[in-house]
């Protein structure tokens, strides 16, 4: 009886094997990597740096994706801003390709 109810719950039985249920999606908490390393400075000029920051489409990633705390987040979107107005960085699509 109790290897059933076990296997009800979606706990591993006593043979190893998993029942139907999916695991949760459990996230680790991410550290901004601003505050953990001070010597790392936030400056629009760093395209290389800016480019981790947005994605394939050119949007600024958020936060949660990020892992940057909010004062940093803020500062990152300022940067990317800057560098979009020198055109040192897309303001949509993927960087220029090196074939014009």
């Amino acid at each position: 009886m109790t290897e059933s109810r076990s296997s009800e719950r979606g706990e591993r039985s006593h043979n190893g094997e998993h029942s139907e249920r999916p695991r949760r999606y459990v996230s680790r908490p991410k550290f901004c990597q601003f505050c953990s390393d001070k010597n790392l400075v936030i400056d629009y000029k760093n395209v290389e740096m800016m480019s981790r920051y947005i994605n394939e489409t050119g949007k600024i990633r958020p936060r949660r994706q990020t892992g940057a705390c909010a004062k940093h987040q803020r500062q990152i979107a300022t940067a990317i801003k800057n560098a979009r107005h020198i055109a040192l960085l897309p303001f949509e699509g993927d960087f220029w390709s090196e074939n014009n």
